[in-house]
């Protein structure tokens, strides 16, 4: 199985658990903020809170003012561009469409055709308005670096889902500085700076790590990624490899993506 086949199966394995995610219970903030999370998975061992834990310090918010009506920036000159509005040439096979010059996310992950390793991603995202789905799918996609390290997209303006679950976070590992989310229907900016990880042979020689700016704010400044992430797990490096694609989650949620880049480092 090739690694891009390996990082569909996984897309599909992560949002069947996500979809089971009814069926845990979910649990809330003692301090009586409504965050909600659970209190039955596995501590992460580099900071003693459980994976999705509620009882997480919640990131403040942060007003990061209004969307912007159209793409922030045109693309650099030496950048990828993998989508321009107009077809899904760039991608591999998926459900996801086009509908108003944007990706529209369906059931399916969607990756790129091409690989990358340390790299610089720009892309714009929104969350749907009045979408009618379960608490744990509000918005709910991700930006998988390599196809395996997620970062999480989600309607953290409205749902107070566990720390390391909302928008901006290394889903399941390490939360946001703060939440600078704006509302559905709003469009929202991800600039990542992204460090691939270092293998000799089967041992990992040096983590990967990443920046994250999130609506023009830091929200995880050259953060370690503990490994590739997973719902109710704990982060592990199994698969021994520096380069994959640039992947979209596909969680049933119309979450929609334009002026998709990347430059290589």
């Amino acid at each position: 199985m090739k690694l891009s086949d390996g990082v569909l199966f996984a897309g599909f394995v992560l949002l069947a658990a996500i979809s089971a995610a009814s069926a845990a219970e979910r649990v809330f903030a003692k301090n009586g903020s409504g965050v909600y999370g659970y209190d039955d998975t596995p501590a992460l061992p580099w900071c003693g809170f459980r994976v999705h834990d509620a009882e997480r310090p919640n990131p403040r918010k942060v007003d990061a003012g209004p969307g912007p009506e159209r793409p922030v920036t045109p693309p650099p000159a030496d950048a990828v561009v993998l989508f321009d509005g107009k077809d899904l040439s760039q991608w591999r096979d998926s459900d996801c469409k086009v509908v108003d010059g944007c990706i529209e996310a369906g059931n399916k992950p969607l990756a790129s055709k091409r690989s990358f390793g340390n790299c610089q991603i720009h892309l714009e995202w929104m969350a749907p308005t009045d979408f009618k789905g379960p608490w744990y799918n509000q918005g709910n996609n991700g930006v998988f670096l390599m196809g395996l390290y997620e970062i999480q997209i989600f309607d953290s303006y409205n749902e107070k889902i566990y720390p390391d679950g909302m928008a901006g976070a290394i889903y399941g590992q390490t939360p946001p500085l703060v939440n600078v989310c704006r509302p559905p229907g709003q469009w929202q900016t991800f600039d990542i700076i992204f460090t691939a990880p270092v293998f000799e042979g089967e041992k990992l020689a040096k983590p990967a790590r990443v920046t994250v700016i999130h609506n023009g704010v830091v929200v995880l400044l050259n953060e370690e990624i503990h490994g590739e992430t997973g719902h109710r797990t704990l982060p592990a490096y199994r698969q021994k490899v520096s380069t994959g694609p640039l992947t979209f989650g596909g969680h049933a949620c119309p979450v929609r993506f334009r002026n998709v880049r990347v430059r290589e480092m």
